[in-house]
């Protein structure tokens, strides 16, 4: 049930991105929810090869390389689902860092331990 809710949550957020964000565009709810699912799998299963070949490139930056794996990760999301569309990679970067902090706050919201 937990991870329903946490998926729900996470499309909710990728829905209010455009709100924010002109440059990324959600065309409806059930593309939300396409969208999130597949950037959970990809973030699962190919955000941790990608951090761990980078890891030179990031200690250096101190940290701050992962936010460009983000942003290709959102990218990369965009490319895949239809109906989900981000204008290029600086836009990416920044839908994936709103998507992070509105995902985030909804999830110390309404999940509770």
């Amino acid at each position: 049930m937990r991870l329903l809710l946490t998926w729900l949550i996470n499309a909710a957020a990728l829905f209010a991105v455009p709100y924010l964000m002109q440059s990324v565009y959600v065309e409806n709810i059930t593309t939300a929810l396409i969208a999130a699912l597949v950037l959970g799998l990809v973030n699962t299963l190919i955000r941790p090869v990608l951090v761990l070949l980078t890891l030179p490139v990031t200690v250096v930056t101190l940290g701050l390389f992962i936010f460009v794996i983000n942003g290709l990760m959102f990218w990369a999301v965009a490319h895949l689902v239809d109906g989900f569309y981000v204008a290029g990679f600086w836009s990416a970067v920044g839908g994936a860092l709103l998507y992070s902090i509105i995902s985030w706050a909804l999830s110390a919201l309404l999940l509770k331990k």
